[in-house]
């Protein structure tokens, strides 16, 4: 992760590129074409262009014809929910059922669309979370537990989207849950009889065992030591779907280790993915990659690991700048931009805390975002009800694993744990032995020496709370920095560009090796950057 140079960037965004061709504003002919097969079907009054895209749908799914599925589950599918399903559900598996010779494989991918429009355009009842769970426990079946790999083929988008919205809504469920206040009796005994349901073993069961039957993380192992990977892919691994939805799966355990608060575990579960390598699987979707490092970046945040929280940060934002234009024409447009406004708060946060210099178009969305907010948090006095406001906005929703004991006749007096605002107390009580730094870094920087006392009268305290702080200060400039190796590894480097030292009673300050560095690297250069502002001068004269 060290070395994230433009050309890194450059492949990625190259993978972005071919991955949204132009696309014509119509659906398929073939698709809108009148299918007289359709006409003997006599169910729910489903649009004919709805039943002729089924048809077409379905055959595409017999036939694995991966290219045409990506333009279906990318393009079309949207584009029908936004006529003809915008404020209502599709249809029901049961009506659509005849369409295709009641294919129950087929029924049960589009039973996954089906509820994932659901929670996405309305509001899910208790009956859609429970038949979704059993929905998704009939896929992941299939696929696990069949006699040998099955014949099935999908486009990685959609993949990814299975992993994603499988975690999204163990995720909506956990929450559901704990509200215990708003929930009738029948809804009580429906959890009551059926606590298994969307629990947390059997999510992370089915992540585990995508990631055991690929052999995935055999396969990153063999291609981390320059090998091949189809030498460690065994029967199953070597199919495209086994092998995508094993490394996706390891993105997802990243993302719940985070939501349960294990942030060393989540960040182990990234052992044998390197993320400055060129063309990483992760790359190959958008949500995917912006997903990977936007939970690594926060894993790091919460690890107190600033500088590299920082890193992952700035390279995924500039990333995301990069290809803005072809993310418009994605349905996930909305999400990837909301992810990036999120990371803009973290990024915010991470540098008051670890003073960093950013690139300059980070730097300027980063002022033009959050240049108010930027100003409040090195203010004592306001900054910790901004730091406040900036987690709840940015984290992710954590949850518990545990719901509330339902056998209890006091269930509903019960106070639901919120697991946001626990781990909000748990970064804000370290923000607040960090309150005062950025104050005290400004004054440090104004002088060469200072006396203990005169720098304790400018920040208002008593020169010994001085002596503990100017000692934090020397402490949280030194971070564990990831060199190489996994990333959780890493070496204890200076991260301030500021280094002082108190000697009877007079701080001597002077600049740390990073500073040093950025002065070096300007000398280096100052020819360049005065040939450069001669020229503008020459041109602002003529």
């Amino acid at each position: 992760m060290n070395s994230y140079e433009d050309d890194d960037i450059a492949n990625e965004v190259d993978l972005v590129v071919s991955a949204y061709p132009v696309q014509d504003d119509g659906l398929d002919e073939e698709l809108l074409a009148a299918d007289q097969t359709s006409q003997q079907y006599q169910e729910v009054q489903i649009p004919d262009v709805v039943k002729n895209f089924i048809v077409f749908f379905h055959r595409n799914v017999l036939e694995n014809n991966v290219h045409e599925l990506h333009s279906i589950y990318e393009h079309s599918f949207n584009k029908l929910t936004e006529k003809f399903y915008a404020k209502d559900s599709w249809p029901e598996s049961e009506a659509i059922a005849p369409l295709v010779n009641d294919d129950q494989v087929f029924l049960t991918l589009y039973r996954e669309l089906y509820y994932r429009h659901i929670y996405s355009r309305l509001t899910p009842t208790i009956e859609h979370r429970f038949h979704s769970y059993e929905n998704y426990c009939d896929l992941f079946n299939y696929i696990l537990n069949s006699e040998g790999p099955v014949p099935l083929e999908l486009p990685n988008q959609w993949l990814w989207d299975i992993i994603d919205e499988f975690i999204y809504q163990f995720q909506s469920f956990c929450n559901y849950r704990n509200r215990i206040k708003n929930k009738t009796d029948e809804e009580l005994a429906f959890l009551r009889d059926n606590s298994q349901i969307w629990s947390c073993y059997s999510v992370l069961n089915v992540l585990y065992s995508l990631i055991q039957k690929s052999r995935i993380t055999e396969q990153l192992l063999v291609s981390k030591n320059g090998g091949d990977m189809q030498e460690a892919a065994g029967e199953y691994g070597s199919r495209p779907l086994y092998k995508m939805l094993g490394y996706f799966s390891i993105v997802g355990l990243l993302r719940v280790h985070c939501l349960l608060g294990d942030f060393t575990l989540a960040l182990k579960m990234m052992d044998n993915i390197e993320l400055n390598k060129k063309q990483a699987l992760f790359a190959r979707v958008t949500a995917c990659h912006v997903t990977t490092y936007y939970y690594v970046g926060f894993a790091y945040m919460m690890m107190r690991r600033y500088a590299d929280a920082i890193k992952a940060f700035s390279h995924i934002l500039t990333f995301i700048n990069r290809t803005k234009q072809y993310h418009s024409r994605s349905y996930q447009h909305d999400q990837v931009t909301k992810k990036g406004d999120q990371m803009y708060a973290l990024l915010t946060m991470c540098v008051t805390l670890c003073p960093t210099r950013l690139d300059e178009n980070i730097h300027s969305q980063l002022r033009e975002k959050y240049a108010e907010q930027s100003n409040k948090l090195t203010k004592p006095e306001e900054a910790l009800q901004v730091f406040e406001e900036l987690f709840h906005f940015a984290c992710p929703k954590f949850i518990s694993p545990n719901g509330p004991n339902l056998d209890d006749p006091e269930v509903m007096n019960f106070t639901p744990f919120d697991p946001v605002q626990h781990y909000t107390k748990i970064f804000l009580a370290e923000v607040r032995h960090s309150i005062l730094l950025p104050t005290l870094r400004s004054y440090l920087k104004l002088y060469t020496t200072m006396g203990n006392a005169k720098l304790a009268s400018f920040l208002e305290i008593d020169p010994e709370q001085l002596r503990t702080l100017l000692m934090m200060s020397k402490i949280r400039s030194r971070q564990i920095k990831w060199v190489e190796g996994t990333l959780l590894e890493g070496e204890y480097q200076g991260t301030s560009d500021l280094d002082f030292c108190l000697k009877e009673d007079m701080i001597h300050i002077a600049e740390s090796k990073v500073g040093r560095r950025y002065g070096d690297w300007f000398l280096r250069n100052i020819n360049k950057f005065q040939d450069i502002l001669g020229g503008l001068e020459l041109s602002s004269k003529a």
